[in-house]
């Protein structure tokens, strides 16, 4: 049975208190306290390696590190693991705060939970009121009686072996990603600024544009013959359409089908913008300290899963910025990515003997295409995609078609998901994240738009019917993106875990969606590069089962970001 401790910290000092929980989740022994709380938690660590129980791993494991050093291996997350039981409710909107679900055992009003904390703002820690709990309220006992009740409701749960996975993963997720933000990726300012300059030209002073990003303005404005702000679409629309252009949007997706010269001009302008305002010189100044790219951040900061953060852009670094990221001397960045992620869930998802039998081989849109599209690449991953996300329009219509013949129980999955979407239920990922409803308020998908915001250019019907059918692709990829987060999820703890047992010194510092890097010294490049392939083993084991679907990790032990591309 393995050992669970209850941890809170005194809100000022260095000491705390804690409990050894029963299987229950209910205290198991008497409360002590702990004069020096890092300290102690060091020793215990090292002593019996408990899955330590608190209110908010960004709040507390923060401060640990500061102050001993200590790497928990595991842990509870009494909010993110909240957050998770009310989805499953149906309760997305509500306050996740230990406040909160202590408020809801006794009936009592429920506090909001506060702003999340921005990149300069004090260690949350110190905050006066950091549990929202009522002022004569113990923290400890509180925490125990929740720990306790979310136990009760994990084992009500339909299936509570993945709840209980999922929460896991969940947990660990928060402290890696805390150990990221410390540890950060090595990031080479001199390679930063040359590469800047070779892109934008001289960093210009003061909140000028940068001279490429100038001469393109010029360019662009020539090309449609009026002054326009390219930074404006409501200049630069009506700009097009007095040229006979009409468009609907500046998005990259519709100038990239427009022949007019203005058009390639304006993509160019906007990628070397967001690079300039994303990751340019102001933003080294930012989050880039002590030659380390430090991001901040939200675990389960969208509602399929996949992370966010507090600016910085750690999720997109953009190819064309990847060579600043450099490993110091002697070491060597491993990285892993799970390639065609997604249609593996799918495939693994539904059971599809062909589209499993498709994701066998290494490229499964080439193997697709042999299968149901005369060896057409490029359109087998069209079709694939359309199934996925629900386009219609146009040749993706015609070759979901093909989809629905070929594997017709990867498109019933996908489709039963849609219809449950569009009549206002919810679906639920592997291990039992769930999809909010569309009264349940407004929720970003894992690009920061709305749910179903990029409409089928060719539905004409009603407003309610296009809203309807809008968060029925919004339901339809959820289950996909949303399982394809447990599995990258349980893969980071796996992955953690087989890290901490090589030693001290490969470092998780990067997480992108399916992609991780590990920073190292070269002669353990290798026992990374096997740990990182054992560890997306045993994720596909624990989240899908028994299933033949394969989720290869491809891995490049480098020097440089870039050069493992």
């Amino acid at each position: 049975m393995e050992s669970v401790v209850a941890v809170v910290a005194d809100p000022v000092g260095s000491g705390g208190r804690w409990c050894a929980l029963a299987a229950d989740g209910g205290a198991a022994g008497p409360v002590q306290a702990v004069p020096d709380l890092a300290a102690a938690v060091a020793r215990r660590e090292a002593a019996e390696r408990p899955r330590w129980v608190w209110a908010a791993t960004d709040e507390i494991y923060p401060w640990l590190l500061e102050r001993a050093a200590v790497r928990p291996g595991r842990c509870h997350d009494v909010k993110l693991v909240e957050s998770l039981l009310l989805g499953m409710a149906g309760w997305h909107a509500r306050p996740r705060s230990l406040g909160a679900a202590w408020a809801r055992l006794h009936d009592l009003p429920e506090p909001a939970d506060a702003p999340e904390p921005g990149a300069d703002d004090q260690p949350v820690l110190f905050a006066a009121d950091r549990h929202h709990l009522p002022p004569d309220t113990d923290p400890l006992a509180a925490l125990i009686a929740v720990y306790a009740d979310q136990r009760r409701r994990i084992a009500g749960s339909g299936h509570p072996d993945r709840t209980l996975l999922l929460c896991a993963a969940e947990s660990a997720g928060a402290l890696a990603a805390v150990e990221m933000g410390r540890d950060g990726l090595p990031w080479s300012a001199a390679v930063h600024d040359e590469l800047l300059t070779g892109l934008l030209g001289a960093r210009p002073a003061g909140g000028a544009r940068p001279a490429v990003l100038g001469d393109l303005t010029r360019r662009i404005q020539q090309a449609l013959g009026r002054p326009v702000n390219p930074d404006s679409p409501a200049q630069v629309l009506p700009a097009f359409a007095r040229l006979g252009v009409p468009l609907r949007t500046t998005r990259s997706h519709e100038l990239r089908e427009v022949e007019h010269p203005a058009a390639a001009l304006l993509l160019r302008y906007k990628e070397l913008s967001r690079i300039h305002a994303a990751h340019g010189w102001a933003w080294r100044e930012a989050w880039v300290r002590g030659g380390r790219f430090r991001p901040e951040y939200v675990v389960g900061g969208v509602v399929s899963g996949r992370w966010a953060t507090r600016g910085g852009g750690a999720l997109q670094i953009p190819r064309l910025l990847r060579g600043a990221v450099v490993a110091d001397p002697g070491h060597r960045l491993v990285v892993a990515d799970a390639g065609q992620l997604e249609p593996r869930v799918l495939a693994a998802l539904s059971g599809d003997p062909g589209l499993a039998r498709a994701a066998s081989g290494g490229d499964l849109y080439a193997a697709l295409a042999l299968d149901a599209f005369a060896g057409d690449r490029p359109r087998a991953k069209i079709a694939l995609l359309a199934a996925m996300y629900g386009q219609t329009s146009g040749e993706a219509g015609q070759l979901l078609a093909v989809m629905r013949r070929r594997f017709p129980t990867a498109l019933a999955l996908v489709e039963a998901a849609a219809r449950t979407g569009e009549a206002g239920g919810v679906v639920r990922s592997r291990l039992g994240r769930t999809s909010p409803t569309p009264s349940a308020g407004r929720f970003l998908d894992a690009d920061g738009a709305e749910p179903g915001a990029a409409e089928d250019p060719g539905d004409s019907s009603s407003p309610n019917l296009r809203a309807a059918r809008s968060w029925g692709r919004f339901t339809r990829n959820f289950v996909i993106q949303a399982s394809a987060s447990d599995w990258a999820l349980a893969m980071l703890a796996a992955l953690r875990r087989r890290l901490a047992v090589i030693g001290p010194q490969p470092r998780l510092v990067l997480f992108q969606h399916d992609e991780v890097v590990v920073h190292v010294p070269a002669a353990l490049a290798p026992a990374v590069e096997a740990a990182v392939t054992e560890a997306g083993e045993e994720a596909r084991r624990l989240v899908f089962g028994a299933t033949p679907v394969p989720f290869p990790l491809e891995t490049h032990a480098v020097e440089c970001y870039a050069d493992a591309k």
